[in-house]
């Protein structure tokens, strides 16, 4: 059973940063793409942010410049770094393994303008 567990939500003021961890257990995510998405309220939920297995990366146009999207494989763990942030980034994040079903439970972030 894989489970994804995503952690370093908050809250920031806007400009800040914040940095998102996930980490897995139950299967070596070395194998897989990952991606990081976000849902904020009364919205559907949108991709932010994806690695593959050989390290390269897509972003949202709208993040695009200020989150970078990282793995360490020997931890098991996906990063997104998020710099410059913006009210507008306010939303639950979760990351996922990308074509699974298999989703973390989410963590807030929230920024104050």
């Amino acid at each position: 059973q894989v489970q994804l567990v995503e952690s370093g939500g908050g809250l920031v003021q806007a400009g800040g940063s914040l940095g998102l961890s996930c980490a897995a257990s139950g299967s070596m995510l070395s194998r897989y793409g990952m991606g990081w998405y976000r849902q904020a309220p009364g919205k559907q939920r949108e991709l932010v942010a994806r690695i593959s297995s050989g390290g390269s990366t897509n972003y949202a146009d709208s993040v695009k410049g200020r989150f970078t999207i990282s793995r360490d494989n020997a931890k098991n763990t996906v990063y997104l770094q998020m710099d410059s942030l913006k009210p507008e980034d306010t939303a639950v994040y979760y990351c996922t393994i990308i074509g699974s079903a298999y989703w973390g439970q989410g963590t807030q972030v929230t920024v104050s303008s």
